[in-house]
């Protein structure tokens, strides 16, 4: 077989400056935990459960293992095996994982990516949002200005004259529309919502300072508890996502420990993406059993190392910050 013409692309996508810089960054986080007492960990890149989540595509091989031939996933986040250590008596925890999403390439995107992701057991939400600012001012070394908190809805009520929870989807569907620039009339609310946020109202978040938006609808709790809004009694989930010029950063939650509850997300995402048309993905079955030992309440945070860097250091895309990118691998 002929092999590909090159034409240089055997060159890193990062200059090597850039790369001592990455390695002075990626000291400061470790830094960061150790002052905290906090317990670094690796867990595997593969995992005989991947993500459910209909949003996420999963990556996965087949391998020889003491069990014969066996499909394994390449994990989406290091969550389900750090899931597990906590419920053997970590305590608190962080790793710089190898993550790995399908389809996901771009100016802030890759296949293969970092992710930084820790686990406070006991800790509130609220306090794990204040340690995720503590940490992102850190690693800048500088102020990006005050730590902000504002309410899912109340943005679309701004920014869009709706209400996410109660607008008719037929509404949505046509803002939708008129914002994408495409058709979207047979569109779900939460297709119609994760459009909206992205399009309009995402790209001016954290301009002026940190942005933790809370009190996502409970459709997206993901892996998060459920709560209800005093509002109106609405549900919504206990999470947060962090922004910094116009950019998302992190992902946290109060973390759900209920294994019949988790088992359930873990159904109902699948039949989801039967639906969607989307392939099944096998279900971390350890996890849950994890759960059902006794996984202590407390919050964690996902947040895209990567993106963290490209911000620190001005770059203009992941692939400046990376000794390797997608195209390039």
């Amino acid at each position: 077989m002929t092999p590909p013409e090159t034409n240089g692309d055997w060159r890193p996508s990062a200059t090597l400056e850039t790369l001592r810089q990455r390695a002075r960054l990626l000291a400061r986080v470790r830094a960061f935990f150790a002052e905290r007492d906090v317990l670094e960990v690796e867990t595997p890149v593969l995992g005989h459960g991947g993500s459910t989540d209909a949003h996420l595509d999963s990556l996965s091989l087949t391998a020889t293992t003491p069990a014969g031939r066996e499909r394994l996933w390449l994990q989406t986040s290091p969550e389900f095996h750090m899931k597990r250590l906590l419920a053997a008596g970590s305590g608190p925890i962080f790793q710089l994982a190898r993550s790995f999403r399908d389809g996901e390439v771009g100016r802030r995107h890759n296949l293969e990516f970092t992710m930084l992701e820790w686990y406070r057991p006991a800790l509130s939400l609220e306090g794990l949002i204040e340690e995720c600012a503590a940490l992102i001012r850190h690693v800048l070394d500088r102020d990006p200005g005050p730590l902000t908190r504002r309410r899912y809805r109340d943005l679309f009520r701004e920014r869009l004259e709706v209400d996410p929870f109660t607008t008719p989807l037929e509404t949505l569907r046509e803002l939708s529309s008129a914002h994408g620039d495409l058709s979207m009339a047979d569109a779900e609310r939460e297709t119609c919502l994760d459009l909206l946020m992205s399009l309009v109202i995402e790209p001016e978040l954290g301009r002026q300072s940190i942005e933790a938006i809370v009190d996502y609808p409970a459709a997206q709790a993901a892996l998060a508890r459920r709560r209800i809004d005093p509002e109106d009694g609405a549900e919504v989930a206990a999470r947060f996502e962090i922004y910094l010029q116009g950019v998302e950063l992190a992902n946290g939650y109060d973390e759900l420990v209920d294994a019949d509850e988790q088992a359930a997300r873990f159904a109902s995402d699948n039949r989801q993406r039967e639906a969607l048309d989307k392939p099944m993905v096998d279900v971390d079955h350890r996890l849950v059993a994890a759960l059902e030992a006794g996984m202590p309440a407390g919050s964690g945070v996902a947040l895209g190392l990567d993106r963290l860097i490209q911000l620190a250091l001005g770059k203009a895309s992941l692939s400046e910050v990376m000794a390797f990118s997608t195209p390039r691998c």
